[in-house]
């Protein structure tokens, strides 16, 4: 497991069956997702749904392989978006048969709503401000009006991971929602959690639910968000379930929840190479892996993702990048047979977040995709990156 508490990022790091991965079996820098470990974290929110009653939805702004959308939508009700490209992407490879699409942006462009309103089903609206100027458009089209409220009850502790957080951008403070607001929206978005299990989101309802109480009857459903480590083995599913069937029951309004990492916690890796070995008063190992270009998160949160097959013994290494940025440091690591040039090795934990962050600063070359089958030992490649991917992102 990570070495990183909940609420600090990250509470995956299980190698599963990647531990009889054989590492040269791709090139380097590449991304291994194992659809089996996929479905298997598919299959348990589908559960959760079934025995609740809620919509789950997958947040597109986590995992977007849309390669995997016919798994996908095996199991799950849709998707969430966070803007016009990934709406369209929403509506193209994952709901073009069946399915919802929601999308919620801070901002909406004018010139962006056409595009929306064709790909979405529900609008979610950052402020008032924009729900008075756009929610008509949504109504016109037939469309779901929503709203996002900021419950200010805080639950994190990384504040810009914090929706809740003094002076956030995200939702407009319960405290400052009145009826009028209100007018007109079909339902209320409230995403306030990160990488957390059961219990935050339980304190965040009942926070909140005193000052909704009086607005409750006259909506058609609540967004609860992402964040849910549903598919965690500690997450607290019967809680979950629970505060759901209560919610719809008593209140008589949908529930939706828009897992991201839940669908694809534990079920990819990124395999890299040693390309040097140098020492500065300790051990120092160059690598074709940039947690700047391949893993921001490593250095944004920042955290230390957990590698497969790190032991306790032997001489530490200092793990960075090949870029020129000094901060391109990804962790410190060691085992038992050490490291040498040429050496593969995987980061744990990968396929959601930084496949969908990936840049390529200094001109580092993008990893490969590959699909493996944890079951067949199939190994399908994706995509792979080159000069012109580089290129096209410059003028």
């Amino acid at each position: 497991m990570s070495d990183v508490t909940e609420n600090g990022m990250p509470q995956s790091g299980e190698a599963r069956d990647f531990a009889r991965f054989k590492l040269d079996r791709v090139s380097t820098p590449c991304f291994v997702v194992d659809e089996v470990a996929i479905e298997s974290n598919l299959k348990i929110l589908a559960d959760v749904k079934v025995q609740s009653g809620a919509k789950v939805f997958l947040a597109l702004k986590a995992f977007s392989m849309f390669s995997l959308a016919p798994l996908v939508m095996k199991y799950l009700d849709g998707v969430c978006a966070s803007g016009v490209y990934e709406a369209r992407l929403a509506k193209e490879k994952f709901c073009l048969l069946r399915g919802e699409v929601a999308t919620y942006c801070a901002a909406f462009k004018a010139d962006d709503m056409r595009s929306i309103l064709e790909t979405s089903d529900h609008v979610i609206f950052n402020s008032v401000g924009q729900k008075e100027k756009y929610g008509w458009m949504v109504k016109a089209a037939n469309k779901h009006v929503g709203l996002r409220i900021n419950p200010e009850h805080s639950e994190g502790t990384v504040p810009r991971y914090d929706p809740c957080s003094p002076n956030s951008r995200l939702g407009v403070p319960i405290s400052q929602i009145t009826a009028d607001d209100l007018a007109g929206v079909d339902g209320i978005h409230m995403h306030t959690l990160c990488e957390q299990g059961f219990e935050p989101l339980q304190r965040t309802w009942q926070a909140a639910l005193p000052k909704l109480k009086p607005y409750l009857a006259d909506l058609k459903w609540i967004n609860f968000g992402g964040g849910h480590h549903i598919t965690r083995d500690d997450y607290d599913r019967a809680g979950l379930i629970a505060m759901i069937k209560e919610i719809r029951e008593t209140y008589e309004l949908d529930v939706y929840l828009e897992p991201g990492e839940a669908v694809a916690l534990d079920a990819g890796i990124l395999v890299g190479e040693i390309i040097d070995i140098t020492k500065n008063e300790m051990n120092l190992a160059i690598t074709n892996i940039s947690a700047t270009c391949h893993m921001p998160d490593v250095t944004e949160a920042p955290y230390r993702p957990a590698m497969l097959g790190e032991g306790d013994a032997g001489d530490v290494y200092r793990f960075g990048g090949p870029s020129c940025l000094a901060g391109d440091v990804i962790g410190d690591y060691q085992r038992d047979a050490g490291f040498a040039i040429g050496d593969r090795f995987a980061f744990l934990d990968q396929a959601h977040y930084s496949m969908v962050k990936t840049n390529t600063f200094n001109g580092i070359p993008l990893p490969s995709i590959v699909i493996w089958n944890s079951k067949t030992d199939e190994l399908k490649t994706v995509r792979k990156f080159g000069y012109d991917d580089f290129l096209n992102r410059l003028s």
